[in-house]
């Protein structure tokens, strides 16, 4: 049975796992290794630390798909819709772009649901805290080094990590990619921001009109949204009382601007998460303070430049298969990483 490594628990990464599993002719032992601590990758879904009903997303706050992709990638919007794992996104967005023909979905249960399904759907051995350092050709497999344990051997890898991630590894991996490779490699770029997400005590009231909020005149902050009315659950706000109220409280989630996040790449968290903090209180003055804060630096976060002619994903060696996908190869958004990860 070929052994077959997917790295990076991401849209792209359980997408691609969820496929193979689907359409392989013959039986494959599937394993997926993410460095994080949990799967979503870009699209992740924090608990707060006090009740883990209460959540936050992190990264993508909704999915738009585009008339053109509505058809192209109609399957996979049919499925999630049917399953409740995504729904119309209903909810106030100020300063949201819309085009013609446009339509924009939330997934109630957050953004990692999505992550989780194909990852379920896989039937994938997930490992998480498994961070590739180095990959080596072997007797016609490859053998992947980790930061912990022993080596593995697989007959094919497929990265889906930040590109940057991929130009680290040792190994002959860093001597089989050609310099044309390497050039496409290298001409990716991405942007870089924060996320702050806030919970609050239940009964706490947060009286805005708005479910998200663009910010243009704000030099920290981007984007603001109340992340359980924007998704439709439960929560606690002065125009909406369920039968959760008693328990889960309002989260919030903020994402920075990207001047700010590269400016303040390599600042502190902490005196990060502070700023931000400053800079929401001119915007929602009188926001009491949270009981529960997760600060998230996206280091690598939309893809500014995509690798060009890669159609979604760069083969870097045939035999044995070891192939390079996700958004860097595409663009960043959900039907890029379908797109990457059908290729």
């Amino acid at each position: 049975m070929a052994r077959v490594l997917i790295v990076g628990a991401g849209l792209t990464g359980s997408l691609c796992a969820a496929l193979i599993r689907k359409e392989l002719p013959r039986p494959v032992h599937l394993a997926v290794w993410d460095e994080a601590g949990d799967s979503g990758g870009r699209m992740t879904t924090a608990r707060s630390p006090c009740n883990p009903q209460s959540t936050v997303d992190l990264g993508a706050q909704y999915i738009t798909c585009t008339p053109h992709y509505a058809k192209q990638h109609q399957s996979f919007y049919v499925d999630l819709l049917a399953l409740g794992i995504l729904k119309p996104l209903t909810s106030p967005i100020e300063g949201m772009m819309m085009k013609e023909g446009d339509c924009n979905f939330v997934a109630p249960q957050g953004v990692s649901s999505i992550i989780k399904h194909y990852l379920d759907e896989s039937g994938a051995d997930v490992y998480f805290r498994h961070c590739v350092t180095q990959i080596n050709l072997r007797n016609d497999k490859w053998e992947v080094s980790k930061d912990k344990g022993p080596p593995e051997l697989f007959d094919i890898v497929v990265l889906t990590m930040p590109v940057p991630q991929i130009l680290q590894l040792q190994g002959d991996v860093a001597n089989l990619i050609s310099k044309c490779q390497r050039q496409q490699l290298e001409s990716v770029s991405y942007s870089s921001r924060y996320a702050l997400g806030l919970f609050y005590e239940a009964g706490t009231k947060i009286d805005v009109p708005w479910a998200g909020q663009y910010i243009t005149s704000n030099p920290c902050i981007r984007f603001i949204s109340i992340d359980n009315k924007k998704r439709n659950i439960g929560c606690v706000l002065v125009f909406l009382i369920t039968p959760e109220s008693s328990e889960i409280g309002p989260s919030l989630v903020v994402h920075t601007t990207v001047p700010f996040g590269v400016s303040h790449l390599e600042h502190s968290t902490e005196a990060v998460q502070e700023l931000i903090f400053q800079h929401l209180e001119g915007i929602l003055p009188g926001l009491p303070r949270p009981v529960a804060t997760i600060c998230q630096k996206w280091r690598h976060s939309q893809v500014t430049n995509a690798a060009v002619n890669s159609h979604g994903q760069l083969t870097l060696h045939l035999k044995p298969f070891l192939v390079c996908g996700g958004d860097a190869f595409t663009q960043s958004n959900f039907d890029g990483c379908i797109t990457s990860a059908r290729n």
